[in-house]
């Protein structure tokens, strides 16, 4: 059965919620960094505040400028969406249902 949300991520959201983990801990915005180094900081910035702004990553800072800000924050998958995230990078096939009905 498809969730209720079906949530569609881009390459580069897909980088950083794998880099964030499906844990229940924080992660601190350097590691973060350390993580996506194959993404820009730029382009790391501008997908926290996507991410941040659906509501899919929870972090204790809300506006991103500059590495150093990112840096010193910490950041989280929110556990409100950590379902509905893990299916869509690990989409499963859809069982379908029998349509047939038994009568007695």
């Amino acid at each position: 059965m498809m969730s209720k949300r079906a949530i569609r991520l881009d390459g580069t959201e897909t980088s950083v919620i794998k880099a964030l983990g499906f844990g229940s801990g924080e992660i601190s915005g350097k590691q973060l960094i350390e993580n996506c180094a194959d993404l820009a900081i730029a382009e790391l910035i501008e997908c926290l505040d996507g991410l941040i702004g659906v509501g899919y990553v929870v972090s204790d800072r809300n506006n991103f400028y500059k590495k150093e800000e990112v840096e010193s924050a910490y950041f989280r998958v929110n556990s409100g969406y950590l379902k509905d995230l893990r299916e869509s990078l690990d989409p499963k096939p859809e069982i379908k249902k029998s349509r047939r009905v038994r009568r007695e």
